[in-house]
């Protein structure tokens, strides 16, 4: 049927306006779609430019180099050295497993070191660089290094590694660093993000634990362009971080190496304290143990040897061992008496060998007794039974407070690992610990230092040169940090009488320097620097009525862990005091015979600045001190240890 000419102008006006309906919209859409063209082309296109740049630059850290660690005279104990290592970036690398096979036929690569880079990279961020090797030679760098183009996301870097160039010497005090360990990360809400990178590492014992804020520094960055495979083609930009700050550490390093030679093997401590201002001149734990095998990973080999060994050598004896201080606590209780008005310097208390209470007789170490003795006679020929009377009118309460007031029975601020706080018990202390209560034998055990008490060669050294200055001198380790050396205030006075204290110095004069003294084999032949000193033997078992009636079984016929702990404290010269020592000889035996000796030469190095001259020692023991200085294992001018050693 055919159209009119009406309906067929409708129909057309109909499809005009359609079509310009559907134009306009397509001029609309294409009108949107060009300003979005616009928007990301020329607007964003600075934005979409770094997207892609960052699609081929990668920002990774720099690790910082470590603080360094020196002696009080500028002389390295802790350091850096030049390390050559391999890593692998898991995100560049595409197929891991494939890589490290390639990467195990141009270096050496065992199937342990290849499992632990597998799970330190799943554990890890696919950004991070895993270390697959260290500790490489230039040549395997180098191996590496011209494999690269078939090795994607593997890296041969230079960086630095820990050492310890004096080995055994600093090992106690300045510990070792190690890999972050999960525990080392536990409580800390935003760790740095130098803790992140695989095998980063950290103090982890000693100084290089307690003062790792400052010994690590600031992380640097560096931007780096890879291509498609994840090869590095060039570095773009490098922002070095800050070093870790340099510590300078109190001790002389040439001290602590003679002290360390000369406890040699024995299972021992010895602490060497400046009087005037606390720094510590030497405190060394034998035997020790090298740092540099936990650094590099220790073999089981070792370490199993180092845990097996029944002296200890892991284990810090300075602030980590408690000891009973046997006699060398005598002045303790002295002290404690003349402040309470219980004696006077003057007082004298008969020793017929022993002393019964409540039915008990506890012993005197001479058998025969002592007869009539006062203060300074009871310290020089150390009677017990001056003190076991003494301790029965004064009390534990009152002992323990002027324990506490030399510094016992405390826990000193040094950083250094699982220092103690020893034990210096009072009636309180009894009865929360044992629920029991305080007995007089208990007193009567403590006044000459066994029992319950416990105290550290620290504490020792610090109770000797309040002994010896009259003033609460504090311990100090550190001497400087960059360089700033913080002031050093005077310490207070101890609240004892001055008189007091001259009476019980004069008492371990007499130790060192009277015929009948416990140490007179032990005294000093320099008239200038003639010394004062107390021994001690603490015992480690319980002698039975049956067997001190037949005769004390002596230590020499004891195995060894049955004998007695041998301890001396003293402090030179005499006059005008400088240095305060301590020592311990884990069953050693008796403090005359073991501790002592080592205390005097120890002494004398510190005050002597060098090997002690011969001309120190009384002439009948010179020649023997010669023939024992050539044997011991002391390091030269620059630190180096003797050739058999270093052999």
């Amino acid at each position: 049927m055919r159209r009119s000419p009406k309906e067929t102008d409708e129909a057309a006006s109909i499809t005009h306006r359609r079509g310009l309906l559907l134009g306009g919209a397509m001029t609309a859409m294409f009108a949107v779609l060009g300003a979005r063209m616009r928007y990301l082309s020329v607007e964003q296109a600075d934005q979409f430019k770094l997207l892609a740049e960052e699609n081929r630059i990668s920002i990774r850290l720099i690790p910082p180099a470590r603080g360094l660690i020196q002696d009080r005279n500028g002389k390295l104990i802790a350091g850096n050295e030049q390390n050559y290592r391999v890593v692998i970036t898991r995100e560049d690398a595409g197929d891991v497993q494939a890589v490290l096979a390639k990467l195990a036929h141009v270096i050496p690569l065992t199937a342990d070191d290849l499992d632990r880079t597998e799970k330190e990279m799943k554990r890890s961020s696919p950004f991070a660089p895993i270390t697959v090797a260290d500790r490489l030679s230039w040549e395997d760098l180098s191996k590496v290094a011209l494999n690269s183009p078939s090795l994607p996301g593997v890296s041969p870097e230079v960086g630095l590694s820990r050492i310890y160039p004096r080995d055994t010497d600093f090992a106690h005090v300045v510990g070792y660093v190690g890999p972050v360990s999960e525990r080392d990360l536990e409580g800390q809400e935003s760790p740095d993000p130098l803790l992140t990178i695989p095998k980063f590492q950290i103090g982890k014992i000693g100084v290089e634990r307690w003062m790792e804020d400052a010994l690590r520094g600031k992380a640097g960055t560096r931007r780096i362009e890879v291509n498609a495979v994840g090869r590095v083609m060039r570095e773009l930009e490098r922002q070095e971080g800050d070093p870790g700050a340099d510590i300078r550490l109190t001790i002389d390093a040439g001290v602590q190496n003679f002290a360390q030679a000369r406890l040699g093997e024995e299972s021992a401590a010895a602490v060497v304290m400046d009087v005037t201002n606390g720094d510590i001149i030497a405190i060394a734990s034998a035997p020790s143990f090298d740092p540099n095998l936990f650094v590099r990973g220790i073999s089981h080999t070792d370490y199993n040897a180092l845990m097996e060994n029944d002296h200890r050598p892991l284990a810090n004896k300075t602030v980590q061992g408690v000891y009973p201080p046997g006699s060398t606590f005598k002045m303790v209780t002295a002290l404690a008496a003349i402040k309470a008005g219980l004696i006077t310097v003057d007082t004298k208390v008969r020793c017929p060998g022993y002393l019964e209470v409540g039915g008990r007789r506890f012993h005197c170490w001479k058998r025969a007794g002592h007869g009539a003795v006062d203060l300074e006679r009871s310290l020089s020929e150390s009677c017990d039974v001056f003190y076991y009377d003494i301790a029965q009118k004064v009390g534990i309460d009152k002992i323990a407070e002027m324990g506490r007031e030399l510094g016992l029975g405390i826990r000193h601020d040094i950083p250094m690992s699982a220092i103690a706080d020893g034990i210096m018990p009072n009636k309180q202390w009894k009865l929360e610990r044992h629920k029991a209560d305080w007995r007089i034998g208990d007193t009567i055990n403590a006044s000459i230092g066994q029992g319950y008490v416990l105290t550290s060669p620290l504490q020792l050294a610090v109770m000797t040169a309040r002994l010896a200055t009259g003033r609460a001198v504090q311990p100090r380790l550190v001497r400087s940090i960059d360089g700033k050396e913080p002031p050093v205030a005077e310490a207070p006075e101890l609240d004892v009488a001055e008189a007091a204290l001259r009476k019980i110095r004069l008492g371990m004069f007499a130790v060192m320097n009277s015929q009948r003294g416990t140490a007179y084999s032990s005294r000093i032949a320099e008239e200038t620097l003639v010394w004062a000193g107390k021994t001690g033997t603490s015992q480690v078992r319980n002698i039975t009525a049956a067997e001190r009636a037949r005769g004390v079984i002596s230590n020499d016929q004891l195995p060894w862990n049955r004998r007695d702990h041998a301890l001396f404290v003293g402090f030179a010269p005499f006059e005008n005091p400088r240095y305060a020592v301590s020592v311990v000889v884990e069953h050693g035996g008796g403090g005359s015979t073991a501790a002592a000796p080592i205390a005097r030469d120890i002494m004398l190095r510190a005050l002597h600045d060098d090997l002690p001259p011969l001309s120190a020692y009384p002439s009948s023991q010179r020649n023997r001190i010669e023939s024992m200085f050539e044997r011991l294992p002391l390091r030269d001018a620059e630190g180096r240890a003797p050739a058999a050693s270093r052999a």
